[in-house]
């Protein structure tokens, strides 16, 4: 029974690395830009929503609704007038500048919210566990993992049964075809960093309620986020989710073996399965 609990626990932390990848995979999708300021953007939202809780007094989830809309304004904002203007065939001008934006973020939140670490309390939520038979689970573990399912289904159902979701398939495919068609390539990208933003208020919230976080851990989420991508596939919704779940067992069952082990066994599982599948599980055909 004890390895059947870490294959849960294993698939319950992968939900927080999918939602964590999420964005990055809905944005890299859409207009092929990776977002090295993807990570710090996460931490951004969490300290916002800490924000909100601490001026209003009200619970995360709350303060996380309220501070959504912030973020998609923000991210509209950063595509529309940033980073519209470095898309191109060149991938450093966006690398480059998304790397800056990363810098900047570390250095702000350090100045306005210290080094010290925070957290979301989550009440006797924290706590809250289920049994379900052979195994007992948290209640926020398997809340994080639903909603992984939920923001991965959502969007789903957004890209391929909606107007907007057809520009985005749109500009994907060609903007020079789907400009001429009536689409602005650029409002289009500007909606998906902002709907790319919104889920990453969706994973700062469960991180933050999971556990510390600080100004400068952004990096390693994005390189969790950027690892469940890589091994679903670059563009792949679904299979960020299974890359995610495949890092949190690989971890978990680390972890197990040896506590030291934990982050380098997810590592380990990611460079295997570049050995055996180098475009991920199930890549997107990218032109």
């Amino acid at each position: 029974m004890i390895w059947l609990d870490v294959l849960v626990q294993g698939i319950l932390l992968g939900g927080l690395y999918a939602l964590f990848a999420a964005g990055l995979s809905l944005v890299f999708g859409i207009m092929r830009l990776v977002n090295l300021a993807h990570g710090d953007l996460i931490i951004f939202a969490a300290f916002a929503i800490l924000l909100v809780t601490a001026t209003l007094g009200l619970n995360p989830f709350l303060a996380a609704l309220l501070a959504a809309p912030l973020m998609f304004a923000f991210g509209w904002a950063l595509q529309r007038f940033v980073l519209n203007r470095v898309l191109g065939k060149d991938i450093l001008p966006p690398l480059l500048v998304t790397f800056g934006l990363s810098v900047a973020l570390q250095n702000g939140m350090l100045e306005v919210f210290s080094a010290d670490s925070q957290r979301l309390t989550a009440g006797p939520l924290e706590s809250a566990s289920i049994d379900l038979g052979p195994v007992t689970v948290g209640t926020l573990p398997l809340l994080t993992f639903a909603s992984a399912v939920l923001v991965i289904f959502a969007l789903n159902r957004i890209f391929y049964t909606t107007a907007l979701g057809r520009a985005f398939r749109a500009v994907s495919d060609d903007p020079a075809t789907a400009s001429l068609m009536g689409i602005n390539p650029k409002s289009v990208f500007a909606i998906a960093t902002g709907l790319a933003m919104v889920i990453v208020t969706i994973a700062a919230l469960y991180l933050g309620m999971r556990s510390n976080f600080d100004p400068s851990i952004g990096p390693a989420r994005l390189l969790y986020a950027f690892q469940a991508v890589i091994i679903g596939g670059l563009g792949s919704l679904w299979g960020t989710l299974i890359g995610g779940a495949i890092i949190g067992v690989a971890q978990t069952v680390g972890a197990q073996i040896n506590p030291e082990w934990q982050i380098l066994a997810g590592h380990i599982a990611f460079l295997i399965v570049l050995l055996i599948r180098p475009r991920g599980l199930f890549p997107r055909a990218v032109d």
